[in-house]
This record gives structure tokens, C-alpha cells and sequence, in this order.
């Protein structure tokens, strides 16, 4: 099975063709792959199909094997894997996911791409629709309990569902015990990433992500949008906001008046190789 690692803001998946290449088992697959001692090392697998709806359809696995609907940095990387190698030539391309099809504006340096702006669509707030169960309608500034100890929690879906909590300081957060507690309690039917963000000015905010299926990660595209959401709804930053991640900048701006959010980073190949699988074969 040929493949490429590529990474955004460090958020790093392994990416298939999947119009040269047939994976029997994706959710085993991605297992296999995202083991850093056994398997190649990353958040997951990404596979690059044809659509009949859009340019191309990206398709998601988390390290754990569970399908994940949205990945903001992993979007931009399919950007780059096809414009790079030349499965097309257009630099405003559509990716089929399952959170609905997205709009990438591809941004072109020395032949290549350098940097993605992704259309990411508008926020869900409904709490059902997130989902999250509560008799509120939405779930903003809401207080929570986890582990014992009170959060204040802001709850989005771009996509995928995060719960956002303000914290003085991401560098103090002991992530690996209360990133879990999060993303198993039982208000969050479906699992939950959790964001933690400490404001730096209104312009500037610093984040942690715990996601479910892969825990800590360096990055999170779809976290750094409901956080950006998340901070405008509470009033503590403007629209357009850079969220400083472990693994890098990204740009996230919240347009109210058409209710969609747009999200701007780099995408980055690490190295492509062959990796040897009963799961893959070639088409």
C-alpha cells in the first residue's frame, strides 16, 4: 500500500489514494497505522475516494478505528495531496465529507500548495444536535462537573462535537487525566473533544485539545473553529482570532452575519513510503 504522511499544525494522518488503492478495513487499517512502534505513527488514516457530488470525498479514521465525520487540518492536507500530484489543476477545489461538502481555496507557492482556506460551514448550537444531553436548548457558559471539579462549558459541533472550558493556563493542564473524563462522561452520548483555552488578547487565544479516539493531539481544525465560536459567544475575543496550538498557528475567522466560519493553515507532507497490509490492494 502506497501512502503519504502529511501533517497540519502536527496534526498528522496517513493518507491513501483510494482511486489507485482498495482498503478492505478502514477502521482496522487505521489502527494498524496510527501505531507509533508496530505501524507508521499518526492521528489516524485518511483515504482520497471520487465523489459524484463534489471534486473529491475524504474519508476519516480515528486511531481507535472509530469514523470521524470532520477534520479541519486533514481537509486541508487532501487539498494538498491532490493539487500537489496532480489530480487536478484547480486551485478552489469541493471535498465530499460526512459533515456536507466543503469549500477549500487553495493557496499556491513555487508550484506547490502552501497554505488552505477551508469553508468550514456554519456552527451547530442545538444541544440535541451536538449531541449533548441536557433540557437546555444550548449548551453556552453552562456549568458542568467534571472529575469532582466545576467546568464552564461551551458546547459546538463543526462537524464533529466539542465541548469548549476557559482556563488560566494550557501549560498547568494535566490533559492525559481530565481529557478523558471529559470524553467519556455521559452527557456526550457520542464521545466528546474537548477544547481548553487560555485568552491571551482579543485577537490571540492558546488551546489544548483532547480528542475522542486519538487523545491529546497537537492540533485540531475543527476545535480550533468551535473555541474561536465559543470565545465570540462569551465575549471574550473578536471575530477573527489566531489559536495557537502545540503544533502551530492557525487562522479562524467567524463571519456572524453568514454564519459560517473559515479556517486558514499550512499543510505539510512528512514523507511517502509502502507499507505492507492484507487490508489494501491495488485497484
Amino acid at each position: 500500500m502506497k501512502f503519504t504522511k502529511m501533517e497540519g499544525c502536527g496534526n498528522d494522518y496517513v493518507y491513501v489514494n483510494g482511486f489507485e488503492t482498495k482498503i478492505e478495513n478502514p477502521r482496522e487499517l487505521s489502527k494498524i497505522v496510527s501505531d507509533r512502534h508496530f505501524g507508521i505513527g499518526s492521528d489516524g488514516l485518511i483515504i482520497i475516494e471520487p465523489s459524484e457530488m463534489a471534486d473529491f470525498r475524504m474519508s476519516m479514521y480515528n486511531a481507535d478505528g472509530s469514523q470521524g465525520k470532520m477534520c479541519g487540518n486533514g481537509i486541508r492536507c487532501v487539498a494538498k495531496y491532490v493539487y500537489d500530484n496532480h489530480m487536478t489543476d484547480k486551485t478552489i477545489i469541493t471535498v465530499e465529507t460526512l459533515s456536507g461538502i466543503k469549500t477549500l481555496v487553495l493557496n499556491i507557492k513555487d508550484g506547490k500548495v502552501s497554505t488552505v482556506r477551508v469553508d468550514m460551514g456554519s456552527p451547530v448550537l442545538k444541544a440535541e444536535n451536538i449531541p449533548v444531553v441536557s433540557q437546555k436548548e444550548q449548551m453556552i457558559d453552562e456549568t458542568l462537573q467534571i472529575d469532582g471539579t466545576e467546568y464552564r462549558v461551551t458546547c459546538i459541533s463543526m462537524g464533529n462535537p466539542h465541548a469548549v472550558t476557559f482556563i488560566e493556563d494550557t501549560d498547568l493542564l494535566d490533559i492525559e487525566h481530565i481529557g478523558p473524563m471529559f470524553e467519556n462522561d455521559e452527557i456526550f452520548p457520542e464521545r466528546i473533544n474537548t477544547e481548553f483555552i487560555q485568552v491571551i488578547d482579543r485577537k490571540t487565544i492558546k488551546m489544548r485539545v483532547w480528542e475522542r479516539g486519538s487523545g491529546e493531539t497537537l492540533a485540531c481544525g475543527t476545535g480550533a473553529c468551535a473555541s474561536v465560536v465559543a470565545c465570540v459567544l462569551n465575549g471574550k475575543t473578536d471575530d477573527a482570532v489566531t489559536v495557537k496550538l502545540r503544533g502551530g498557528d492557525l487562522f479562524i475567522e467567524y463571519d456572524r452575519e453568514k454564519n459560517t466560519v473559515f479556517m486558514t493553515g499550512p499543510a505539510n507532507v512528512v514523507f511517502t513510503g509502502e507499507f505492507e497490509s492484507s487490508l489494501a490492494c491495488n485497484r
